[in-house]
């Protein structure tokens, strides 16, 4: 037996494994099977494959350092497939580009949106695949070599080898040519465009990863092709279309691109596209379609095409230009038909003569009293153009109202444009404020036939908005106080409640100081009847003997519109009487009052003995004196003018205008001598005993509203230019008295302010007063020679 050497007694023999320094099998195999199976996975055969099996391969080769062949492998492989794709799907697809039939070209375009779209599912879905085989690499590898997943890797080998010429000159084409079919009229493969486009959004610019590719690719080319389109459709439409017409379209292509941009393209394009729009068919083209001859603003506005100008409306203030647009256009058009208004208002071209009212009913005389049927006269008919005027602007603004409310929206700047124009065009009418008082008197008058109470109402609200318009508001205050006090006095009012409820409106509009002589005169007449009811009570208790039986107004000189002096009237003895009854019972009441008659605002009630009947006859004050003066002579016997005129004194303008009415009117109650229309000095009258008519009752003569003449207008502007003056220096005195001392400026815009809500006062009517102010000693102008001084 061999002997043991001595180093190996009592030690246990062991054999170390040799160290290994890789996988069992080589990578290069194991890429070959991946590689292989990926290629399988292309060709959509991963049913037959381990998925496991797969991801272990990969797996391995990253563990063991052959990342990056794996990731260089993998990355050729799919460019491979993409190129094989392309050749097999998109290059059969292109356009032959032979034909112009849009039906070929657009069947052409989808071909090869589609293959591009199928190419695109082809390349995620297997994509998809490899990205969960290679996790691993995703996750260990990509991070450490800085290079991108498999995932974002393909994509980018998608734009790589598809997204690159020629195919993409070509889907870009094949898209605005599908575009430019569908926008002819023609109807399109939409989802086809829609699916390319969505290619295109999910992948992102090399260069801008925050853009996609539609906004480099696709975006521009769209906008281009938009722009030069619809610069040429503007021009075309314009030449095709009537104004409705153009903006009908104009509406249906913001809405087709609306459309469009859902449904094909992407919202992202919605607002740059309604942009070219906006510029290329509303802005370019603002004034010219407005104005169109026979269709424009003004056709649409005539025919009440309320649909129409709402598109109008909704197209114009789409862009920036388009609201000043419409308004000036909408004022110029106010304006002008308010002009037209103005003009038809002086058709007669003259002023309302010295006429009175024939109110007799509606019968005609018999006999010799009957008078033949006359046109009605220059009065009456001014008259009528004056109610007119105001009818005819409270129709216009109730038709703009109507189109401001329905077609644009009750927008605030194109209702102070239209509040400017009514003002503008009112106030050229220098008799707006006395027409505005006449058709307030007219629907405030008894006897009105066909309106309620409530329809009076209306069309009195609607009257006030007018009346807002007006600048010289104490021009109307005087006309509103003389017609009321016609009505008032000669009780032709329709009713209390609706004068003061006028008064009520007047006084929301223009405040208490407007209406306190208005109520003042309304108080006086309350007064009165209690006066008057105390009068009677006194003259039954007293047993006072009464021929005449009256009933008297007593108003306060301050409150009512007529002059301090009255006119000049030598009363019968009769009216002496009862007259001076009433005046030792009124003084008696009331100490240091002054009464003063006017004859010229009274009315008589007088039965007067025909040879047929007797009839009971309401004629003015006058008139009933005039008429006394044939009650002592015998029916053949005359009166010449010339001694009436000195038996009653009256005025001789008042007296032909009353000795026209009895005379020469449709009831002749006398005759003239010789007869005629016209009351002459020369002439002279007789009592008509012959006269007849059918009714028991006539009223003959009342006073009625006119428009005034020349001299009476003259009058009144000279009373309301006094008026003013005082009103303007009382203004100046009271903000100087408050401020002590103001610059000149800021005094004359002070006094224009407090003074608009009456009148618009004139700059140098400031200054004058301001200098005559300086002269009395209540200013003194300062060493500036720019600023006043209040003097206490």
């Amino acid at each position: 037996m061999a002997s043991v050497p001595p180093r190996m007694r009592g030690t246990k023999a062991r054999i170390k494994p040799v160290k290994k320094h890789g996988p069992d099998i080589s990578m290069d195999e194991t890429w070959a099977k991946l590689a292989r199976n990926i290629i399988e996975i292309q060709n959509h055969n991963a049913a037959n494959l381990s998925y496991e099996e797969n991801h272990r391969y990969a797996y391995n080769m990253v563990l063991y350092k052959s990342g990056d062949k794996l990731y260089k492998g993998s990355t050729q492989l799919i460019a491979d497939n993409l190129e094989k794709l392309a050749k097999e799907y998109i290059f059969p697809a292109f356009p032959a580009g032979v034909t112009n039939d849009p039906v070929q070209k657009s069947q052409e375009g989808e071909m090869l949106l589609k293959a591009l779209k199928k190419v695109w599912d082809d390349h995620t879905s297997s994509l998809s695949k490899l990205r969960d085989v290679l996790k691993y690499m995703d996750r260990v590898y990509t991070k450490t070599a800085k290079v991108p997943e498999i995932w974002d890797a393909g994509l980018g080998l998608f734009i790589q080898h598809i997204i690159r010429p020629p195919i993409q000159g070509h889907v870009i084409s094949a898209i605005l040519t599908l575009i430019q079919i569908e926008r002819d009229g023609y109807t399109i493969n939409r989802s086809s465009v829609k699916g390319c486009v969505d290619v295109y959004l999910q992948l992102m610019d090399p260069d801008h990863e925050q853009d996609s590719l539609y906004r480099r690719d696709i975006e521009p080319a769209v906008l281009r092709e938009s722009e030069s389109f619809y610069e040429k459709e503007g021009e075309k439409l314009l030449e095709s279309c009537d104004a409705p017409e153009y903006l009908r379209r104009v509406e249906a292509r913001f809405q087709e691109e609306e459309s469009r941009t859902h449904h094909i393209l992407s919202t992202l394009t919605s607002l740059p596209l309604q942009r070219i729009l906006e510029q290329h068919l509303v802005s370019a083209h603002l004034k010219t379609v407005i104005t169109m001859p026979n269709s424009g603003l003004d056709a649409m506005i005539d025919s009440d095409r309320i649909d129409d100008l709402a598109r109008l409306y909704r197209l114009f203030t789409r862009v920036s230009a388009g609201l000043p647009c419409l308004r000036k256009s909408l004022r110029e058009t106010v304006i002008r038909r308010g002009k037209e208004i103005n003009d038809a208002s002086t058709g007669l071209g003259g002023d309302g003569g010295d006429s009175q009212e024939d109110e007799a009913a509606e019968s005609s005389a018999k006999g010799k009293g009957k008078a033949k049927a006359r046109p009605p006269n220059a009065a009456s008919q001014t008259l009528a153009l004056a109610l007119k005027w105001v009818q005819d602007v409270l129709d216009l603004k109730d038709k703009f109202d109507r189109i401001w409310a329905r077609a644009f929206q009750g927008d605030r700047d194109l209702e102070s444009g239209l509040n400017e124009a009514f003002e503008t065009f009112i106030n050229l009418n220098e008799k707006s404020p006395e027409f505005i008082s006449l058709f307030i008197d007219d629907n405030l008058k008894k006897g009105l036939k066909g309106k309620s109470d409530t329809e009076v109402d209306i069309v009195l609200d609607k009257t006030i908005t007018v009346f807002r318009f007006v600048t010289d508001k104490d021009v109307f205050e005087r006309y509103y106080k003389g017609h009321l006090a016609k009505r008032l006095l000669l009780g032709r009012s329709v009713s209390d409640d609706a004068e003061r409820g006028m008064l009520a409106k007047l006084k929301v509009e223009c405040g208490y100081q407007f209406t306190q002589k208005l109520e003042g005169m309304f108080h006086d007449m309350k007064i009165s009847a209690e006066t008057m009811q105390a009068y009677r009570d006194h003259v039954s208790k007293n047993a006072v003997e009464q021929d005449i039986e009256i009933s008297v107004t007593v108003m306060t000189s301050t409150f009512w519109p007529m002059s301090h002096s009255a006119a000049s009237c030598t009363f019968p003895m009769q009216l002496i009487k009862a007259s001076k009854s009433f005046e030792l019972f009124y003084l008696s009441r009331h100490s240091g009052r002054r009464l003063t008659w006017q004859p010229s605002l009274g009315n008589a009630d007088v039965r007067v003995t025909f040879k047929s009947r007797k009839h009971d006859l309401n004629v003015s004050t006058f008139a009933l004196v005039v008429l006394l003066l044939f009650e002592d002579i015998l029916d053949d016997q005359f009166l010449t003018y010339e001694e009436i005129k000195s038996a009653t004194a009256i005025p001789e303008v008042e007296l032909k205008r009353q000795l026209q009415s009895l005379a020469c009117a449709k009831y002749k109650i006398l005759k003239k001598h010789p007869p005629g229309r016209d009351v002459h000095d020369s002439d002279s009258f007789s009592f008509n005993s012959d006269f007849s008519a059918s009714l028991q009752k006539i009223k003959i003569s009342t006073i009625a509203s006119r428009v005034e003449n020349t001299e009476e207008r003259k009058e009144t502007k000279d009373r309301i230019d006094e008026e003013r003056r005082h009103q303007t220096e009382a203004c100046i005195v009271r903000i100087m008295k408050d401020r002590k001392h103001m610059t000149h400026n800021d005094l004359v815009n002070e006094v224009t302010r407090q003074l608009a809500s009456r009148f618009q006062p004139n700059p140098m009517a400031i200054k004058k007063r301001i200098e005559g102010l300086i002269e009395r000693e209540y200013l003194e102008r300062c060493d500036d020679r720019k600023s006043y001084n209040y003097l206490a």
